[in-house]
């Protein structure tokens, strides 16, 4: 596969994830700064950005100032309108990789942005939330059921996988900090879609340690932490044709990856709210290192030494591969 293919498609499966669950953990803030009027609008909405990693505004924040800038905005500042473009870009460069449910699929959410936007500041912002988590269910769910299980649908899988937990880790930490009584740990639930799975788990009782254990180590939700980098593993694993090879930079991000999935899996879960912030901090450090590590292996030309020439006379030529 060509390299500028594997990044489309690796990058498709992050923004289409990216989208989706900004605009669950925006749909959720929203739905608490309407609901409970003891909440600081201004407060509520600066620790969202900070989390989502978003510049902040001088002025006063409420309700559709962040809407306006975590969901609408289309001025490159990493908004969800932002991350549904990128998708449709990087689809619309890879079109011999992806099928034409999916390029349909991201197209057709595109160009449909505007018309929800307007509809959104007329009946409520949850009006704009609940079409892009629609339409990224329902791109992931062509292109499990169109894509051939091949290298492409790897990257792809990787993706969404890294993403997974980087967004995860977002959520969580806005959330850290908070009593482990408060009713707001609800919110992470709701915001992941894990609300009645993890009261079927745990049969309705509600604590900050038990729903931060469900999000962080369950082995079979798969929006949990340990789900999404046991599923990158995997993918990395299947993507290295040479996985009995134990050294360089291929082993180096599975042992990365391996690294912060032991470190979890093996958490005694009475310690999981001690340091809860410094560990997922330094999980999500994880996350950047080894996305940047997979674009330096997979899709960024590296180059190499070859000997060219004819009889005793060799120069040394760089190329890239």
């Amino acid at each position: 596969m060509l390299a500028r293919n594997a990044e489309s498609l690796y990058w498709i499966g992050r923004y289409v994830e990216r989208a989706d669950d900004m605009a669950r953990i925006l749909d959720v803030t929203v739905h608490q700064l309407l609901e409970d009027s003891t909440r600081n609008p201004d407060a509520a909405s600066r620790i969202l950005l900070r989390v989502l990693g978003f510049d902040q505004p001088e002025e006063s924040l409420d309700v559709w100032s962040l809407t306006d800038l975590v969901a609408f905005g289309r001025e490159g500042n990493g908004s969800i309108s932002d991350a549904v473009s990128e998708a449709r870009e990087n689809a619309r460069g890879a079109r011999e990789v992806t099928s034409s449910e999916m390029w349909e699929c991201l197209n057709t959410t595109y160009n449909a942005l505007s018309e929800r936007t307007r509809a959104a500041r007329r009946l409520g912002p949850h009006e704009f939330l609940q079409f892009v988590e629609e339409r990224a269910a329902t791109f992931a769910g062509l292109a499990d059921s169109t894509l051939v299980r091949d290298d492409g649908y790897r990257f792809l899988l990787l993706g969404r996988s890294i993403e997974r937990v980087d967004m995860m880790i977002r959520l969580l930490l806005s959330r850290a900090g908070e009593r482990p009584t408060s009713p707001t740990w609800v919110a992470v639930l709701r915001a992941a879609g894990a609300h009645d799975t993890y009261l079927r788990s745990h049969r309705g009782a509600l604590d900050a340690r038990r729903i931060v254990s469900f999000m962080l180590l369950d082995r079979e939700f798969p929006r949990s932490v340990l789900f999404a980098l046991s599923q990158a593993e995997r993918c990395l694993e299947q993507l290295d044709q040479r996985s009995q090879v134990h050294t360089g930079a291929r082993a180096e991000v599975r042992r990365m990856l391996g690294r912060a999935r032991s470190e979890l899996e093996f958490l005694p879960q009475a310690a999981l709210l001690e340091d809860l912030q410094t560990r997922l901090h330094a999980l999500q450090q994880t996350c950047i290192q080894v996305g940047e590590a997979i674009g330096e292996l997979y899709f960024h030309p590296t180059a190499y030494v070859s000997w060219t020439g004819s009889g005793n006379s060799y120069n040394l030529e760089e190329e890239h591969v």
